[in-house]
């Protein structure tokens, strides 16, 4: 998924200033990013969350997404909606 200004513009907040909207996706991007780990790593072994750590090289890690945790793909579909839903709520606040 992209987090620009389209992402912005469908939330809702495309009136926010210029080094707030990017203040605001590096942020989205981050909070994604920590939501999936946590979410990913539920479940899974000491060993494979170490294996998962070693790995460096985006073809490796999704061939091991795909191996070890086969619903990646919904796992990160759903974070993206909670994200958005949280958006969405709290539209007013975050203009403000």
């Amino acid at each position: 998924m992209q987090f620009d200004e389209n992402f912005l513009q469908e939330m809702g907040l495309s009136s926010m200033s210029a080094d707030k909207k990017q203040e605001f996706l590096n942020y989205i991007q981050n909070e994604l990013e920590i939501r999936i780990g946590r979410r990913i790593s539920e479940g899974l072994t000491e060993a494979q969350l170490q294996e998962f750590d070693n790995l460096t090289e985006p073809a490796e890690i999704s061939k091991w997404l795909e191996k070890n945790r086969p619903d990646y793909h919904e796992i990160v579909d759903r974070c993206i909606e909670e994200m958005k839903q949280a958006i969405v709520k709290n539209r007013d606040q975050l203009l403000s």
